[in-house]
C-alpha cells in the first residue's frame, strides 16, 4: 500500500467519523431531553399541552399558553416578511443579479442574518416598543408596548434575510431559454416574472419560507427581550405573552423538581418540531436543485 492510498484511508475515516457524530449529537440531545422530562411526561402526559394553567408554586404546568404564543409570533412574523423577502428574492436574482449595488445589497442581507439576536432585541425595545405603544394607544388597547405584536415583527426582521437568500439562489437557477422564449412571445418583464419565475421557483421559495419559519420557531432572546413574559393565555396580538423558548430561558435557572422537568418537556417538544421543519425545508431545497438540473440539462 502506497503512502498516498493510506493517506486516502485516513482522510476517508475522519471524514466518516464527523459525518456520524453530527447524528451522535442529535441523538444524544434527543435522549438527554427525553430522559430529563420523563417525570413531567409521566405526571401530566398529553394533558400537558392543552393545560393553560401554569403556576410552579402549585406544581399546575400546562404548555398550551406558550405553545399558543409561539405559533403566534412566528406565523405572524412569517406573513409580514413573506411580501420583503419575495421581493428582495425577485431583485437581487431578475432585476439586479450583478453590479456593485447588487453585491453590496447582498451583502447588506448577510450582515442582518449575522446580527446576534440580543442586538435585533435592545433596538426593539428602543425602537419598535415605543412605536407600538404609541399604535396602541390610538386603537384604544392597553398600551403595553411589549407583546405578541412587537416580538413578530422584530421576528419578521430576523428572518427575511433566510427566505430572501435562498429565493434569490433558487430564482437565479431559472433556465434563461425559458425566459427569453417568453419575451421573443411579447411577455413583459412582470409577465415574465409572473408566469415563468415564481411558477417555476414557487417550491424553492416554499423551502425558504419554512426555514424562516423554523428560525422564528426557535429564537430566544429577542422574543424573550419584546413578548411580555407573561405565563396567561394572550387575549389579543397586542396582549403579553411567552413563547416556549422564552419560557425556557426565563424560568430554567431557578427551576427544579417537576418545574425543572416540565421545562424540559417543553424543551423536547421544541427540539422536534424545529428539528422537522428544517428537515423539510432541506428536502424541498434538494428536490427543487434536482428539478433545475434536470432541466437545465
Amino acid at each position: 500500500m502506497t503512502k498516498i492510498d493510506r493517506s486516502e484511508k485516513r482522510f476517508t475515516r475522519i471524514i466518516l467519523v464527523s459525518g456520524l457524530s453530527i447524528i451522535v449529537l442529535l441523538l444524544a440531545i434527543f435522549l438527554t431531553l427525553t430522559i430529563a422530562s420523563i417525570p413531567s411526561i409521566k405526571t401530566f402526559g398529553l394533558k400537558f399541552f392543552i393545560n393553560k394553567d401554569w403556576d410552579p408554586s402549585l406544581e399546575k404546568f400546562g404548555a398550551l399558553p406558550f405553545l399558543y404564543g409561539t405559533l403566534m409570533t412566528s406565523i405572524i412574523a412569517l406573513f409580514i416578511s413573506i411580501p420583503f423577502s419575495l421581493a428582495i428574492s425577485i431583485f437581487l436574482g431578475e432585476y439586479f443579479r450583478d453590479g456593485v449595488f447588487s453585491n453590496f445589497l447582498r451583502s447588506s442581507t448577510e450582515v442582518l442574518a449575522g446580527i446576534p439576536s440580543v442586538i435585533y432585541g435592545l433596538w426593539g425595545l428602543f425602537l419598535l416598543m415605543p412605536l407600538t405603544r404609541y399604535l396602541q394607544q390610538a386603537l384604544g388597547t392597553p398600551p403595553y408596548g411589549v407583546g405578541i405584536f412587537t416580538a413578530s415583527l422584530i421576528l419578521a426582521i430576523m428572518i427575511i434575510p433566510f427566505s430572501a437568500s435562498i429565493g434569490r439562489e433558487v430564482i437565479s437557477l431559472i433556465p434563461a431559454d425559458l425566459k427569453e422564449a417568453a419575451y421573443s412571445l411579447g411577455a413583459t418583464r412582470f409577465e415574465v416574472i409572473k408566469n415563468i419565475i415564481i411558477p417555476y421557483a414557487r417550491s424553492g421559495i416554499l423551502a425558504g419560507i419554512l426555514l424562516a419559519f423554523g428560525r422564528a420557531i426557535g429564537e430566544t432572546m429577542a422574543v424573550t427581550m419584546l413578548i411580555g413574559n407573561s405565563n396567561f393565555l394572550p387575549k389579543s396580538i397586542f396582549s403579553p405573552a411567552n413563547t416556549m423558548a422564552s419560557v425556557i430561558a426565563n424560568e430554567f435557572a431557578e427551576a427544579t423538581g417537576i418545574t425543572a422537568s416540565s421545562l424540559i418537556y417543553i424543551g423536547l417538544v421544541l427540539f422536534l418540531v424545529t428539528t422537522f421543519v428544517n428537515l423539510l425545508g432541506t428536502y424541498i431545497i434538494k428536490k427543487i436543485g434536482l428539478e433545475a438540473s434536470k432541466e437545465v440539462t
